[in-house]
């Protein structure tokens, strides 16, 4: 991912457990499988797939398994884990299970495999550390994934902080396979003698852990000693130690000091020649890192070798300062003194991979001959002219089988190549994307337009396939913030974001091809917020609200962009809907008031409508029904739904549901004359994705226990022109989309 921009991806989520941690909350039911109540029929099969995109997000973490051709692993900082099929070249989702109030739940802070035992995989999860998030949790598995048990820990886990390309932070002890090893951040060193049933604090460890340091930043086996790698080191100071018994622990003689190799990064063992690699950095990244190195160990003698490919510090092509520091590295199973390391944080030269056959003396840059091919996912683009070799690269992995097959992870990809030359996404299966508004449009080749996190916009032609256009350019940003399509005239969209040349376009064709607006508010650049077209495409409103959540006033078009005027009735920051079929009409929610305002002079003026509504929460969001003129839907999370059919007049509560968090509208169904609603909601216990086709009189849960992809309140729609058909945002697991079995 890009780390430019203060709305990344990893940030929303943080921010609204924030910002939620400092507002009143009642209790939160934990998941359950209660039978529903008489106003929800029968659960409906559907059948659940990605709208396929292709990675999107940071790859922290990839595992070959030692004994089992084919066999692979890969950890995601906030979508969960995926089992490599080799025959399939697909990876199958592990975790997809975690429910809504396991959220925190879908960032993997480590794995580990067992050698001995090629079924068994273990997870350690938890996102954040802050005290909004939960606890951690370790899963175990004995059919590769499959089915778990499940520890909960009582340390939090922080797979989506600094750091979180580091490790492995888990291993399975190599002298008994019931006993393993977890390192936490603020915790110390965790040990389980019962295959992760259960977990202590491991007796003996040297280090004292801090509220705010990185703790156990890797765990790694050497024959029959565990090593642990120390992330608070001062650099003079030790940070790594060992093991050799379980029980006693000592500083590695002789290991490295200085800047250069302050924080160990991550580890691996060549049992041919006995020698223990390790990349340094002066800062745990994947961001911060300006030096580091890499050292080996002789195991035997006791002796450390620098071996260090380019140290960092000279001057880039451009001029500029070539600071990067080290992150990945992996051996060769069948070849002694063959390894390869990247490098981090190198944003001057590009980011690389260095590989040598004699053990350190000479190493070549892989990148430099290296051939991408990104047609299958063409947004690695970026909307420049051709793809980098990477960035963020910590997770590395070469294939035990297959000493020509190496892959390693970037911030949006996973690289894989078969001849060490030429390389492509090996990413088919595994979706990342945290995403933020949908459209499923009523007419034009695609059936779904996407904001997201990031990577901007994309447009679906196909849902099997990763949009052929790549992210919308033209200009291109990072994190999509608004999205609009006019309802009467659907060729006209709109689009706000992130970016360097432009936060906001439009487009004549659906979607398909964009300009920048002539002309943009001098807020724009900094605080790109929500934005809105009226139903014939006339008016224009955009909201303007900051990264650190500064809020500025609303700002409005009539001649598509050209000029702007403010409007100083509108609430600072939030975000309006249009609506559907009036062109004079806008609504928005004030969420500071409780209240909805209504203008019917196109935006220009706002005046107070309905009042007494929850308040307090920017979250809440006001939908308006297609087809039909003041038909206004409003979440207010658990304090309920509310609907106004008087253009939002006045508000009554919906009696069939307790907790409504985002809705949208599709298809009727044959024989119904109100378009199918979909939710994600409670109607008793469990928080869950429903379709009502009776106007919410009555729901039907559509997703199932296998189905439930963590925190889900972003964004959801039907499609218009497939009756059944249902798209939901994840904040980590793409795009899902569902349709009746």
């Amino acid at each position: 991912m890009h780390a430019s921009h203060p709305l990344s991806r990893r940030a929303v989520l943080a921010g609204t457990a924030a910002a939620a941690a400092l507002t009143t909350v009642p209790f939160l039911p934990g998941r359950a499988h209660a039978a529903e109540t008489a106003t929800t029929a029968a659960g409906q099969a559907y059948r659940w797939r990605n709208a396929a995109i292709g990675g999107t997000g940071f790859i922290t973490g990839v595992l070959f398994h030692p004994s089992v051709r084919g066999l692979a692993y890969a950890r995601t900082d906030i979508g969960g884990a995926y089992r490599w099929d080799d025959r399939a070249a697909h990876w199958t989702p592990l975790i997809d299970h975690m429910g809504w109030d396991d959220w925190n739940l879908l960032g993997v802070e480590a794995m580990a495999v067992d050698p001995a035992h090629p079924d068994r995989l273990y997870l350690a999860l938890g996102t954040y550390t802050q005290s909004w998030a939960g606890n951690g949790a370790v899963l175990r598995s004995d059919d590769r994934g499959a089915t778990w048990k499940r520890t909960d820990l009582n340390v939090k886990l922080g797979a989506n902080e600094d750091g979180r390309g580091a490790g492995e932070r888990l291993l399975v002890d190599p002298r008994n396979s019931d006993t393993l090893w977890l390192g936490t951040r603020h915790d110390g060193l965790l040990k389980s003698t019962d295959r992760g049933a259960t977990w202590a604090a491991a007796p003996g460890f040297p280090p004292s852990p801090s509220a705010s340091g990185q703790g156990v930043v890797l765990l790694v086996a050497v024959g029959r000693t565990v090593y642990a790698g120390w992330g608070d080191s001062d650099g003079s100071s030790a940070n790594l130690y060992r093991t050799p018994d379980g029980t006693t622990w000592e500083a590695v003689p002789g290991q490295p000091t200085g800047t250069a190799a302050k924080v160990p990064i991550r580890a691996a063992y060549d049992r041919h020649t006995r020698e223990l690699y390790v990349t340094y950095a002066n800062a745990p990244g994947p961001n911060g890192q300006s030096d580091g190195s890499v050292h080996k160990l002789h195991t035997t003698s006791g002796k450390w070798t620098e071996v260090t490919p380019a140290k960092p510090g000279g001057t880039a092509s451009d001029g500029s300062a070539d600071t990067f520091g080290y992150g990945g590295v992996a051996v060769d199973a069948q070849r002694p003194g063959t390894v390869v390391v990247s490098t981090n944080n190198r944003w001057a030269e590009v980011d690389t991979l260095y590989r040598t056959t004699d053990g350190g003396r000479t190493w070549t840059s892989l990148k430099d001959k290296a051939v991408l091919d990104v047609s299958e996912t063409p947004f690695l683009t970026f909307g420049a002219g051709k793809p980098k070799f990477g960035w963020w690269i910590q997770a590395l992995a070469l294939d035990p089988h297959d000493s020509r097959h190496v892959v390693y992870g970037t911030g949006a990809t996973l690289y894989g190549t078969r001849d060490l030359k030429n390389w492509a996404p090996q990413i088919r299966g595994l979706e990342e994307t945290a995403v933020r508004q949908l459209i499923s449009p009523p007419a034009g080749t695609a059936h779904l337009i996407s904001a997201c996190g990031d990577i901007g916009v994309l447009y679906h032609e196909r849902l099997t396939a990763s949009p052929s256009r790549g992210m919308a350019t033209n200009p291109a940003f990072g994190t999509a913030t608004g999205l609009a399509q006019a309802t009467k005239k659907p060729s006209y969209v709109v689009r706000s974001g992130w970016g360097d040349h432009g936060n906001g376009a439009y487009s004549g064709d659906g979607g398909q091809t964009w300009a920048p607006f002539a002309s943009q508010p001098a807020t724009a650049k900094d605080a790109p917020g929500p934005i809105a077209t009226n139903a014939d495409g006339s008016v224009v409103l955009w909201t303007f609200v900051a990264g650190d959540g500064t809020r500025y006033p609303a700002q409005r078009s009539a001649d598509n962009g050209a000029t702007w005027t403010e409007i100083s009735t509108f609430p600072k920051g939030a975000t309006p809907v249009a609506d559907p079929v009036d062109p004079t009409r806008f609504y928005v929610f004030d969420a500071d008031t409780g209240s909805v305002l209504v203008s019917t002079d196109g935006g220009l003026t706002f005046t107070e409508g309905a009042t007494g509504l929850p308040l307090g929460d920017a979250q809440f969001k006001l939908v308006a029904a297609p087809g039909r003129s003041g038909d206004l839907w409003l979440s207010t999370k658990w304090n309920g739904l509310y609907r106004s059919t008087d253009g939002g007049a006045t508000f009554s509560k919906v009696s069939s549901c307790w907790a409504s968090y985002v809705l949208g509208f599709g298809k009727a169904a044959d024989g119904a004359d109100y378009p199918a609603i979909y939710q994600v909601g409670s109607t008793e216990s469990i928080t869950a994705v429903y379709r009502s086709d009776d106007e919410a009189r009555t729901w039907v849960r559509i997703n199932d226990d296998a189905h439930q992809w963590g925190y889900i309140g972003d964004a959801i729609t039907g499609d218009p022109r497939v009756y059944g058909r249902v798209y939901l945002a994840t904040n980590g697991r793409g795009i899902q989309y569902g349709e009746p079995v």
